[in-house]
């Protein structure tokens, strides 16, 4: 099975800029879905990618956003959105084998499904999911400028919307 691995906040979700960096929304009132992300989604589901969701939460486990609050958020995704999985990671520690940039959740959600990682993305909005998806095997899409950071590892495309992401999945150029 192919797969679409997609970040939550920024990519299928409004994120927050403070300081040119992105926050997660901590309230039920300021998490919202972006427009496009279901007209996209529905187009990847109809060409028969499974859609997995991988967001890391850390604020969760600094005490800052309740996880009752981020279960909300999740279970709003998954009626909105042609959803198979969304997996969360909690910790606040890089060490930990699921926190983005690891590839944990992407490793973990490709053995529940049976994804094909070679065959699959992941579009993120930051370094830490395109080290992720590339540490899977997945190939990368990068959305927007990165909040200015710069990816350890190579993306392998970049754009300005999901839209145009979706676009070049489902219409991949030609091999050379």
């Amino acid at each position: 099975m192919r797969a679409v691995f997609l970040d939550r906040d920024g990519v299928i979700t409004r994120s927050f800029e403070r300081g040119g960096r992105p926050y997660a929304p901590r309230t039920l009132e300021e998490f919202e879905i972006l427009p496009e992300a279901a007209p996209a989604l529905r187009r990847l589901k109809e060409a028969g990618f499974l859609l997995v969701v991988v967001t890391n939460q850390p604020d969760v486990g600094k005490g800052e956003v309740p996880r009752e609050v981020v279960e909300e958020m999740h279970r709003r995704l998954a009626t909105a959105l042609p959803l198979d999985a969304i997996q969360v990671n909690y910790a606040t520690d890089n060490a930990d084998p699921g926190r983005k940039p690891n590839p944990g959740m992407l490793l973990e959600a490709a053995g529940a499904l049976n994804i094909d990682l070679r065959a699959s993305f992941m579009i993120g909005d930051r370094w830490r999911d395109i080290d992720a998806g590339r540490n899977a095997g997945c190939r990368t899409i990068l959305l927007g400028d990165g909040y200015g950071e710069i990816p350890r590892i190579a993306f392998d495309h970049s754009f300005a919307t999901l839209a145009e992401a979706v676009d070049l999945i489902l219409n991949p150029p030609p091999n050379p």
